[in-house]
């Protein structure tokens, strides 16, 4: 069995299967109906990173708006490859970084609520994720080894 760092951890923590996905396109290939050359958008993919989106939101971004169905198979390379060319790659991986703020923001409520013992639950399984993320992104090399998350939840009992 293959590990994915996403789908993995969306059912760790709950007896659902998550079904919620989008469906990729079918053909790898560049699609003939695109009207934009791949200088116009690699452009676009740079000027968005700069104005603080993350390589997902971007990718959305060129779909919707651009007709841009996939990066790859136009440039032959992935967006984040493309921002790591021009010194843009942000310094978290996406789904880290979004676990991270969504713990913040969770330890925010658990100040204003004492007493809710069921969130104090969910910050313990969200830090416990956040952990199996960051360690394999450390074995990926693309955590530094010494970059730690500090527990938050043992503070609070």
């Amino acid at each position: 069995m293959i590990f994915h760092p996403i789908l993995g951890l969306a059912r760790i923590h709950s007896h659902r299967r998550g079904k919620s996905h989008s469906i990729r396109p079918t053909s790898k290939r560049a699609p003939t109906w695109s009207t934009y050359s791949a200088d116009e958008i690699m452009t676009q993919i740079v000027k968005m990173a700069k104005d603080g989106l993350t390589p997902s939101e971007i990718g959305l971004r060129l779909r919707d708006e651009y007709s841009v169905p996939l990066v790859k198979p136009v440039l032959g390379k992935s967006i984040l490859e493309i921002l790591e060319e021009n010194g843009l790659r942000p310094s978290l991986p996406e789904e880290l970084d979004r676990l991270i703020k969504k713990a913040k923001r969770l330890q925010e409520h658990l100040k204003a609520h004492k007493g809710d013992r069921k969130n104090v639950r969910s910050l313990e399984l969200l830090e416990a994720k956040i952990h199996r993320l960051s360690k394999y992104y450390k074995s990926r090399g693309l955590l530094p080894e010494d970059w730690k998350y500090v527990t938050v939840v043992a503070q609070l009992m």
